[in-house]
């Protein structure tokens, strides 16, 4: 990307982040991603070439430190990626405050809500026994989410354990329940469907903590 050419430090600091992906990149690692693949699964859309040359560049500026981990290469942000946290977070909630909630009217991917969705299962609220979570969004490809003990894996057939509950319907309601727009039983009235058995499904909405700035409120 090309320079700005200024000598302030917002400048300078864009020129390294201000990158298309950059800072997703950096959310993805906040969050505990740390192999190639895993960072790429939170940003579905981002070219394997140009996340290596995002990779790069935050190394470059000290951001990310690249490490060889038990199975291959594996990255962490350095004290200096770590302070990125405050400002992923004032984004977050800026966004939370002042833009638009109209999840039917926005281009969604799935991958990134079921991977959030995975990194925020509550371990002490599962029951007892391995869960399946079958997830049949209209248009996308099923999913399921095998919930156990500490473990919370996304997958792309059943692991081979019972699916008593099964999530589908509108990925746009499911979405909107995700991101704090609306509660559950309104995302059911958008065309979010939730079966299965009547406890779990009552259950269900405490399994997960959602997402991070789900409590910040629009400024409407």
């Amino acid at each position: 990307m090309a320079s700005h050419g200024q000598f302030c430090a917002v400048a300078r600091t864009l020129d390294v982040l201000g990158g298309r992906w950059t800072l997703l990149v950096v959310r993805e690692l906040l969050c505990g991603s740390r192999r190639f693949n895993d960072i790429r699964r939170g940003i579905p859309r981002i070219s394997r070439t140009v996340l290596a040359e995002r990779l790069v560049a935050l190394a470059e500026a000290g951001a990310v430190a690249k490490q060889d981990g038990a199975h291959g290469p594996e990255y962490a942000l350095t004290p200096a990626g770590e302070e990125l946290a405050a400002t992923i977070g004032a984004l977050a909630a800026w966004g939370q405050r002042w833009l638009p909630r109209r999840a039917a009217a926005e281009d969604i991917d799935l991958e990134p809500v079921l991977v959030d969705m995975q990194r925020r299962v509550v371990p002490e609220a599962l029951p007892r026994g391995p869960v399946v979570l079958r997830i049949e969004m209209r248009g996308q490809p099923r999913r399921f989410l095998l919930l156990r003990d500490a473990e919370a894996a996304l997958c792309d057939h059943n692991p081979g354990f019972p699916e008593p509950l099964r999530l589908h319907g509108s990925l746009p309601a499911l979405a909107a329940w995700w991101r704090g727009d609306v509660e559950l039983s309104a995302a059911r009235r958008m065309g979010l469907g939730l079966e299965g058995q009547r406890d779990l499904v009552r259950a269900f909405p405490r399994w997960f903590a959602r997402y991070r700035f789900a409590a910040v409120r629009p400024a409407a």
